[in-house]
Formats: C-alpha cells, sequence, structure tokens
C-alpha cells in the first residue's frame, strides 16, 4: 500500500472501530443504568412487542386482583353480620323460651319481653350496617357481591345477597315481634326463631362457601401474575453481571482504539522523512 497525504485508510479504520466499540459501550452502559436488555423496540422489536403484551395482561390482573379484595371485604362484612345475627337469635330464642314457663310471674315475663325487644331490634342495627364500599349483601334488597375473574373482565363470581333482616324470608321475627302476656304467644315466637336460626345458618354456609371461592382465584391470580412477571424479567432484564464484565471489557477495548488512532494519524507526517 503506497503513502498517501490524502487519505488515511488506517486512520479511517482504526475509527471505524472506535466507532463500533463506542456504540456497544453506551448500550451496555443503558443496559446498566436501566436494569433492560430490551428497554425499547429498537433493542428487539419482537421482544418488545411481547413484554409489552404480558405487561398488559399483568395491568389486566392487578385490577382482578382489586376486585377480588373488594369482594372479600364486602362478604367478610356479610359474614360478620350474619354470625352476630345468628348470635342474637340464639340469646332470643333463651328469652322465648323462658318466657313460655307456665309458673312465670308477670314482672319476670315483662322483664323477659324487655330484653327479648332489645336483642330483635339490634339485628336490624347490624344488617343495616353491614356495608362495605357501598355494598351491603344481608340487607333488605340488598346488593349481589361481584368480583371479576380475569383479565379482559369477562368473567366474575357472583355471591347473591341474602336479607338477614327482620321479617324476611330468612329472619321471620318480625319488627314488632314481642314475647307477649302469655306462655302461648312465647312458644309461638320460639318456633319462628328456631327456623330463622335454620335459615341464617344456611345463609352463612353460602356465604363462607363464596368466601372460600374468592380466596381461591385470589391465590390463583396472584400466582399468575408472578408468573407474568417472571417471565416478563427474563425477556427484558439484562444480567446485570454480565454486563459489568462486558463494561470493563469494552473500556479496555475503547482505550486500545484510541491508541490505535492516535499511531494511525502519524502515518501521513512519516511521508516528510522522504524528503529530507
Amino acid at each position: 500500500m503506497g503513502f498517501s497525504v490524502n487519505t488515511n485508510a488506517g486512520a479511517l479504520l482504526a475509527l471505524q472501530n472506535l466507532n463500533a466499540t463506542n456504540k456497544d459501550l453506551t448500550t451496555v452502559q443503558n443496559r446498566i443504568n436501566t436494569g433492560l436488555k430490551v428497554a425499547g423496540a429498537k433493542d428487539n422489536a419482537a421482544t418488545f412487542a411481547i413484554a409489552q403484551n404480558l405487561r398488559a395482561d399483568l395491568g389486566g390482573l392487578n385490577a382482578v386482583q382489586g376486585s377480588i379484595d373488594r369482594a372479600l371485604g364486602a362478604t367478610d362484612v356479610a359474614l360478620a353480620a350474619g354470625e352476630a345475627v345468628a348470635d342474637l337469635l340464639l340469646q332470643m330464642k333463651e328469652k322465648a323460651v323462658a318466657a313460655a314457663d307456665s309458673g312465670l310471674d308477670t314482672a319476670s315475663r315483662t322483664a323477659l319481653n324487655n330484653d327479648f325487644t332489645q336483642l330483635r331490634d339490634q339485628i336490624n342495627s347490624i344488617v343495616n350496617d353491614a356495608s362495605f364500599n357501598g355494598i351491603n349483601a344481608v340487607k333488605a334488597s340488598g346488593n349481589n357481591i361481584v368480583a371479576i375473574t380475569n383479565d379482559t373482565g369477562a368473567t366474575e363470581i357472583t355471591i347473591t345477597a341474602t336479607a338477614l333482616n327482620l321479617g324476611s324470608t330468612n329472619v321471620t321475627v318480625t319488627a314488632a315481634e314481642v314475647l307477649g302476656a302469655t306462655q302461648t304467644t312465647a312458644s309461638a315466637v320460639v318456633g319462628k326463631i328456631e327456623a330463622s336460626i335454620t335459615n341464617v345458618n344456611s345463609a352463612l354456609s353460602k356465604l363462607g362457601s363464596g368466601a372460600k371461592r374468592l380466596e381461591l382465584q385470589q391465590t390463583f391470580v396472584g400466582k399468575l401474575s408472578d408468573t407474568i412477571e417472571t417471565g416478563i424479567g427474563n425477556l427484558v432484564d439484562a444480567d446485570l453481571a454480565k454486563e459489568s464484565a462486558n463494561l470493563q471489557s469494552l473500556q479496555v477495548k475503547q482505550q486500545l482504539g484510541l491508541q490505535a488512532l492516535s499511531i494511525a494519524n502519524q502515518g501521513p507526517s512519516a511521508v516528510l522523512s522522504l524528503f529530507r
């Protein structure tokens, strides 16, 4: 190859190599800074598109988790109210059975009736206050508890509202129910309370089954979310140990490239020695 002061092929080649090294170095530094080997479509279009779709799925599953959490909250409140109603009915039965004693005096019967009415009125107070995020599944004309179960919102779990207020299908004791002044009246109330206890226990069983189903779905969605998140990481996350090694290697390569370019740039000056 001849000498030329117009074109320095060696310097051009050294510059090309140095530019390539600098480009690789920038890529590695970006991976270390972001923790991602695929931060955008230009890094790897296909992988980026797959990761974005998975991120969309993950966002949908986060919404599902929120929906299930709210449904579980409403169900837990409904269960707590139902259990409180069941406990009140047991106490009311105790008062009614005591009032059914034919040997009871008037004063005692009146005292029992006063206790009974206090317990009775407490049922509606509990039922009407059993709301969570605006959802009350145990009051008259209550709300169904609904949770979406997939990332498209196309499927749902529904726990049907079940009224536990006084005078409802489940609690047949009315808001005006009293033990009365006779053994016969008190005995009739005992029958109503026993039927109500059976109905409330059945309602609690259904609510409990619904809560269990929600918990199972919550566990599944949580595991699915974790799996997708891991998959996204496998696709786009950088191996920082590997990138750290690459960084050191490229930094050395960059220094050598600069030296090679410096040497190549000195080539044309050698032509001057031919004319001395």
